[in-house]
């Protein structure tokens, strides 16, 4: 049985072990621990790399980052490239986005085209065949967004009211802080619950979906929390403290000369630094877990207005992240590197078909990637699958217990090109990148520009602290790994412009075509 809808929600910036039903032993998230009483958690699910950008770009187009090429944020997305958006359109369907994308249009493509231009189809090439509700990414001012307008209209009497009261705070005395200083983290957000992003968002969302009626419709929900600045509206900032919080992984062995080049660098990284203060953990963690639950009680609505319009008979629902956050862990801030607390994120899947009947409820082990979501789609929907183009895998056989042969390893990609941590290590703007191949045992990263490969024993050193990247002992397992890649990256999909079957219908056609080299 085909769903007739999707709902596709996103968080951003949030850890897989930062939720109740990942075995959290604080964080209170009811309304997704009901989800994946619904459906499946997957809990072995990793992005195709560490950092906003390229893990979007794999989420909406199915491919690997070495396919699609938008490296790292501001890097955009080729013009050419087929994005779920188009994929929906070819079938008379649209896409529909609340919230973030991190899309950023191929204006040097789109020039080439002459598509530069405000018609429709410029439109949408520029936002990624998405047609948006509010398109809203919560990383700086916005003072001409829908958002801005919206929070002025609110009574938010300023030019830029994101900045100003979205992630300003008020200490007690009554002053206002700055909201990007991680030291006020605890520290209540000047805009009201009801007017923060995560609200406004949710809000978006139910208006399209109510709106719809009996309408098939496919909306991507995508929330820019927990990501930071770290600032949380009453009562989210204060509902946690530091002593409801994961213990900090790091080790001393990570520090100093013997630290993998690349690890040392990142840890010389200004957000590092400051997550490197015992002060600064403490503050932002229970904020991050506040804003968490946040999300999570705003999903209630969402859940509640499914139920109301009989949707959970018809839709799929999955719910994701676009990568981790250190948070302190291995003496790091922010995301990017290799590290599952980065590269693993939560995904739960609702899969409405009575074939999911027998797996709801369930975790499920195997590995699953980003890229997994744009077949899992169409396959839902009843689409053309379109495999000469998509490289992840429907997930739909995982959810109805008929996948047989499933892949054995998670593939993640980084670009060190546009750091400060490149230009540290004496590397001239290029092509710097570092490709990490991991199975249930190991987990091997292959860097370019002549650094050394990392390896960890994830069954001895699950905490990822030991690296054996140059160890004599494991030159074995090195070079097993190094071949694995090899065999991943030549089998990506390059030849995108002709599906299967044209190719089929071409091959040995020459004659036809009125060609007859060869013959005696």
């Amino acid at each position: 049985m085909a769903a007739r809808n999707v709902l596709f929600i996103m968080c951003d910036q949030l850890r897989w072990d930062h939720l109740g039903c990942a075995g959290h032993p604080h964080l209170r998230t009811p309304n997704l621990d009901r989800l994946a009483a619904r459906g499946v958690r997957f809990d072995h699910a990793y992005v195709q790399s560490g950092i906003c950008g390229p893990s979007r770009m794999s989420f909406y187009t199915g491919r690997y980052v070495a396919s699609h090429g938008a490296t790292h944020n501001r890097v955009p997305l080729s013009v050419g490239e087929v994005t779920l958006g188009w994929h929906l359109r070819e079938s008379g369907r649209t896409l529909a986005l609340a919230g973030k994308t991190h899309m950023l249009p191929d204006s040097h493509g789109m020039k080439r085209l002459l598509l530069d231009g405000q018609d429709e189809l410029a439109v949408l090439l520029r936002e990624g065949w998405f047609t948006l509700l509010d398109r809203h990414d919560g990383h700086h001012a916005e003072t001409q967004s829908a958002y801005a307008h919206w929070l002025r209209a609110q009574g938010y009497d300023s030019a830029d009211p994101w900045t100003d009261y979205v992630i300003a705070a008020t200490d007690t005395d009554g002053s206002i802080r700055n909201g990007w200083k991680m030291r006020h983290a605890r520290l209540p957000a000047r805009v009201r619950e009801e007017h923060s992003e995560t609200a406004y968002t949710t809000d978006q969302a139910l208006r399209f979906i109510e709106a719809q009626g009996d309408t098939p419709w496919v909306l991507h929900l995508s929330y820019v929390k927990p990501h930071w600045p770290y600032i949380a509206p009453a009562p989210y900032h204060a509902m946690y403290g530091p002593e409801h919080a994961l213990p900090v992984r790091r080790h001393a062995v990570e520090r100093g000369s013997n630290a993998h080049p690349v690890l040392r660098e990142f840890q010389e990284e200004e957000v590092a630094q400051s997550f490197q203060n015992d002060a600064c953990i403490e503050a932002v963690r229970p904020t991050y877990m506040g804003l968490i639950t946040q999300v999570d009680d705003h999903l209630g609505r969402v859940w509640d207005l499914l139920e109301r319009m009989g949707r959970w008979e018809d839709t799929l629902v999955v719910f994701t992240s676009d990568h981790g956050d250190y948070l302190g862990d291995h003496w790091l801030g922010e995301k990017e590197l290799f590290h599952d607390c980065v590269q693993r994120v939560p995904m739960i899947m609702y899969d409405p078909s009575p074939d999911a009947d027998a797996t709801r409820g369930t975790v499920e082990p195997r590995f699953v990637e980003a890229i997994d979501l744009v077949p899992t789609f169409l396959d839902a929907l009843g689409l053309p699958e379109a495999p000469h183009v998509l490289e992840g895998r429907s997930l739909l056989g995982l959810t109805r217990g008929t996948a047989t042969a499933w892949r054995e390893a998670a593939i993640s990609e980084l670009d060190i090109t546009f750091r400060a941590a490149r230009r540290r290590l004496g590397l001239p703007t290029g092509q710097h990148r570092g490709f990490m191949l991991r199975t249930a045992e190991w987990k091997y990263i292959h860097w370019t520009s002549g650094l050394a490969p990392q390896l960890y024993d994830l069954r001895a050193d699950p905490d990822e602290f030991f690296d054996l990247g140059t160890d004599p002992a494991h030159e074995a397992t090195r070079v097993a790994m190094r071949e694995r890649l090899l065999d991943w990256a030549t089998n990506l999909k390059c030849r995108t412009t002709l599906t299967w079957a044209e190719a089929e219908f071409r091959t040995d056609r020459h004659k036809a075509a009125g060609v007859f080299y060869g013959e005696w």
